[in-house]
């Protein structure tokens, strides 16, 4: 099983952090699972300008083929501005409109206080639902509180995390074993 990681901002730490911590939960404790981090400040992603996703060359056309070829995806994100950045929503503008059918999606949430948890709900959510994901309901959000000296200091956020790591997993071998009986009986 392949999952992939998205660290879905160019700038600041905590969310590239959250994400490393994850991908960290994979290795040590399901290294059985595919598991990569893409890092969007590591790629020159170009805007979505409507074509065709296999249209697009270079990093651009690298990560959309990953996400696509993906079971799963975790997707880590910071709130700016009462909003997700502009960055994340592109990569989500590069997608066809059935991209995620039937991949289980998580999110990890960074934030700069608690007053923007409901972000993930109005904003987030829908734009995976459209995509036709199977959308984790439980996410990880995490704020400033939970950070000192750019490090993740919360016992209770790597448990949670480990959670969210294990449901994610469990959901998506779901996920792929209907999907393989359901392409095995179409198999002629």
């Amino acid at each position: 099983m392949k999952i992939i990681g998205l660290s879905g901002s160019i700038v600041g730490s905590k969310t590239k952090t959250a994400m490393k911590a994850i991908e960290q939960l994979f290795n040590d404790n399901h290294p059985d699972i595919e598991f990569e981090l893409i890092d969007l400040a590591d790629y020159e992603i170009i805007f979505a300008d409507g074509r065709h996703y296999q249209d697009y060359e270079g990093d651009t056309q690298s990560v959309v083929t990953k996400i696509m070829d993906a079971d799963a995806l975790v997707i880590g994100t910071p709130i700016f501005q009462a909003s997700i950045p502009a960055t994340l929503k592109n990569i989500f503008d590069l997608l066809p409109e059935e991209a995620l059918k039937d991949k289980v999606v998580s999110m990890v949430v960074t934030a700069g206080s608690p007053a923007h948890f409901m972000v993930p709900e109005i904003q987030l959510k829908p734009i995976l639902s459209y995509l036709k994901a199977q959308i984790l309901q439980r996410y990880l959000f995490i704020t400033d509180k939970h950070f000192y000296r750019g490090e993740l200091m919360d016992d209770a956020i790597y448990f949670r995390m480990q959670n969210l790591v294990d449901d994610t997993i469990l959901l998506a071998q779901t996920y792929k074993e209907m999907r393989d009986k359901q392409d095995a009986q179409f198999d002629f």
